[in-house]
C-alpha cells in the first residue's frame, strides 16, 4: 500500500507522544530503558531498528553467559526478551515482506532457544482455514489440570502469549497459542487477512483441534481486547466450560488511533465489507469472566456494565481502578483470578 512509511511514521510518532502506546511492550518485558532510548530517537525505522538490535544482541549475549553458569531459567527469561526485541522490529512493519519476514524468524529462533530450557513440553502446530496454515504452539505441563486456549488482540503474535502461558503452566494448564487470520506468522508467511467469517471458522477450529488433543480435560477460553471479545463468542461451543475476557471490545464504532486504524486496514481483507467483530446471540453462553480497567480509554464503563447485565449464568466482573486497556500491569493477578475461575 501507498501509505505504508506513513503508517510507520504514525507509529513511531505515537510511541513518542503517548506513553501508552509501551503498555503492551512493556507488559512483555521490554526493558524500560530500550523503550527511554526509542522514545528519544524516533525519527526514523532505520534508527529503531538499529537501537532494537543492538539491545537485543546484548540480552542474548547475557542469556549465553547466563548458559555458561548453569542458570537455565535466567538464560531462558534473557532469551524471551531477545525474541521481544526482534518481534517488536517486525511488528513495525505493517505489510509483509522480506524484512518483516526475516525479523520474524529471529523472534522464532529466541523463543525456540527458549523453550530448550523449559520442562514443559513445547509443541509447534499448524492447522487449516479455508485452505491455510494458521501456525500455533501448545505448551504442556506435567499433570495438567485443564487446557486453556489463549486468542490474543488481532494486530499481535502468539509470541506475545508467551508470558501468559508461561504463568497458566505453572497452575497446571495445558495452553494452545495460535495466530489466526491476520495475525502474527499466519499473516508473515501466507498474507492471510482478517474477516468476521474467518474469525468465526478459526474459533471453531482451534476448539475442535484442542479438543481433539486433550479430549479428557476441562477446555477454558482466555482472550484479551479483540481476542476476549471471540472468547465469549466462541464460548457458544458445547465443549467450552469457561471463559476470561479481558477488555473486550464491543463495538466497532470504538475510535481508535489513525496509525492503528492504517494498521488494521493491511491485515483485513476488505474493512468495509462488514464487521470484523460482533458479539450476537449470547444468550447461551458459557460462565465468563470480564476484566475491565476503569482507565479504558476505548471501552467506557457503561459498555461493559452492559455486557456483564445482558450475560446469562454465572459470571463475575473483576474492575481494575488505575488500569487502562488490556490491564496489562495487572497480568498475574488476572491469570491467579482466572485459574481459580476454571477450576470452580
Amino acid at each position: 500500500m501507498v501509505f505504508c512509511s506513513s503508517t510507520i511514521e504514525k507509529t513511531m510518532m505515537m510511541s513518542f507522544l503517548f506513553r501508552g502506546f509501551w503498555d503492551r511492550w512493556i507488559a512483555n518485558d521490554i526493558p524500560k530503558q530500550t523503550m527511554r532510548e526509542l522514545r528519544q530517537r524516533f525519527n526514523s525505522l532505520e534508527e529503531w531498528t538499529r537501537i532494537l538490535y543492538k539491545h537485543a544482541d546484548d540480552y542474548e549475549q547475557r542469556a549465553i553467559h547466563a548458559l555458561n553458569q548453569n542458570s537455565a531459567s535466567e538464560a531462558e527469561k534473557l532469551y524471551r526478551i531477545v525474541g521481544m526485541h526482534y518481534n517488536l522490529i517486525q511488528w513495525m512493519f505493517p505489510e509483509t515482506g522480506t524484512q518483516k519476514q526475516e525479523w520474524y524468524q529471529r523472534c522464532k529462533d529466541m523463543h525456540k532457544q527458549a523453550d530448550t530450557l523449559v520442562a514443559d513440553e513445547i509443541i509447534n502446530v499448524t492447522i487449516q482455514v479455508e485452505g491455510n496454515d494458521c501456525y500455533g504452539r501448545i505448551r504442556v505441563p506435567k499433570r495438567p489440570k485443564g487446557c486453556v486456549i489463549i486468542l490474543n488482540p488481532i494486530d499481535s503474535s502468539k509470541e506475545e502469549s508467551i508470558k501468559t502461558e508461561g504463568h497458566f503452566a505453572k497452575m497446571g494448564f495445558v495452553t494452545v497459542s495460535f495466530d489466526g487470520p491476520g495475525q502474527g506468522e499466519t499473516y508473515v508467511r501466507n498474507e492471510y487477512k482478517a474477516t468476521r467469517q474467518r474469525w468465526d471458522l478459526f474459533v471453531d477450529q482451534v476448539i475442535e483441534f484442542a479438543t481433539s488433543q486433550y479430549e479428557g480435560l476441562p477446555l477454558f477460553l482466555f482472550g484479551t481486547i479483540l481476542g476476549a471479545t471471540w472468547a465469549i463468542q466462541g464460548s457458544k461451543h458445547p465443549k467450552v466450560c469457561r471463559v476470561v475476557s479481558v477488555s473486550p471490545i464491543l463495538s466497532e464504532d470504538v475510535r481508535m488511533p489513525d496509525y492503528f486504524m492504517e494498521r488494521l486496514s493491511y491485515i483485513i481483507d476488505d474493512p468495509q465489507s462488514g464487521e470484523l467483530l460482533r458479539l450476537d446471540n449470547i444468550d447461551h453462553v458459557s460462565p465468563v469472566l470480564l476484566v475491565h480497567g476503569k482507565k479504558d480509554k476505548f471501552i467506557n464503563d457503561g459498555n461493559i456494565y452492559e455486557l456483564y447485565n445482558q450475560l446469562p449464568r454465572e459470571k463475575r466482573l473483576i474492575q481494575y481502578l488505575d488500569e487502562g486497556h488490556g490491564c496489562n500491569y495487572k497480568t498475574e493477578s488476572i491469570l491467579e483470578a482466572a485459574g481459580e475461575w476454571y477450576l470452580r
